[in-house]
């Protein structure tokens, strides 16, 4: 018997799906979007190539089509969820590369006229700690006074050495600077990691996520590392092929993840979705729906749950 609290179903997590409908009390969907922004990873002001795994779309595989307008995009992919779900809600997801790296006035050009489309009920913006000014913070706040927003921020690691390695080029005070300014604000801030970095090892995975759970998030989203074809992280794995996680390693790895993490904060997701044609390793993420049935296996085996060793 499942007696976690937040859950209607065998899930014993927090999932999206338990949070949207018990604060909207509909079914929600994030329509993902690619607005054309860039990256200071990417441009030069902070580094060039972008982290050593970023694919050339930054991240937003699965985000609109670059060359069609914000609303054409957003109406293909409602038209289609529309069909299944007809009294859905929708969020606007700004998921490719750095969604707050542009003036404000460029930001409002962006998001304003999603907030203006029928059953959107919120925004949810993909960035880093490092690239939002005070002027964008305003803004951010006044967005949330009228709307359901969340701040989507890449950490991927707490650890300094793994986070040069991946070119990530911004520092954890960073982040937790800007975690800090967000919830000042009162913005719901989630938060991205990634298991399975080159010589990280399951400790260090767990360390990042007790790190988290000081912070006052309200969201995450854990990834396996994908090597994908055209990226960094390509070429360092031909050279000299590093350890990647097994499906066993990494259902193993998030079930222990999951029992740290306060019950409060939402599971926004638990494994990574890679386009099929540019995956090289590992294999196994591609049968996304046999890797959260092996979470939901392995927390049922130890009678287990979010939460459950929270500090």
């Amino acid at each position: 018997m499942n007696n976690f609290k937040f859950s209607d179903t065998n899930k014993r997590y927090h999932t999206l799906d338990y949070f949207y409908k018990h604060k909207f009390n509909s079914k929600v969907f994030k329509v993902s979007l690619n607005a054309g922004f860039t990256c200071p990873n990417i441009d030069g002001t902070k580094g060039t190539g972008g982290c050593i795994y970023c694919s050339k779309s930054g991240s937003g595989e699965f985000a609109g089509d670059i060359n069609k307008d914000l609303i054409t995009q957003f109406n293909e992919v409602k038209d289609v969820i529309l069909k299944k779900w007809p009294n859905s809600k929708y969020i606007g997801y700004f998921q490719a590369r750095t969604n707050t790296y542009a003036s404000v006035k460029t930001l409002k050009e962006k998001f304003e006229p999603i907030l203006k489309l029928k059953d959107v009920i919120g925004l949810s913006i993909a960035t880093r700690a490092d690239s939002i000014t005070d002027e964008c913070l305003e803004y951010l706040e006044e967005l949330n006074s009228r709307t359901y927003l969340t701040v989507e921020l890449g950490l991927q690691t707490i650890h300094e050495k793994t986070s040069n390695y991946i070119n990530r080029c911004h520092s954890l005070e960073e982040f937790d600077t800007m975690v800090k300014k967000l919830r000042e604000r009162n913005i719901n801030v989630v938060v991205h990691i990634i298991n399975g970095l080159p010589n990280e090892t399951k400790e260090m995975m767990l360390e990042t996520v007790k790190h988290l759970n000081k912070l006052d998030i309200q969201g995450i989203k854990i990834h396996m590392l994908l090597i994908t074809k055209n990226t960094k992280l390509e070429k360092i794995y031909e050279k000299n092929k590093f350890n990647v996680l097994t499906k066993e390693e990494y259902v193993d790895i998030v079930c222990d993840q999951l029992e740290l993490l306060n019950e409060k904060i939402v599971i926004h997701r638990l494994t990574a979705d890679p386009k099929l044609e540019d995956l090289i390793e590992p294999n196994w993420v591609v049968k996304k729906l046999c890797v959260l049935n092996d979470i939901d296996k392995e927390l049922v085996r130890r009678d287990s749950y979010q939460g459950k060793y929270c500090i």
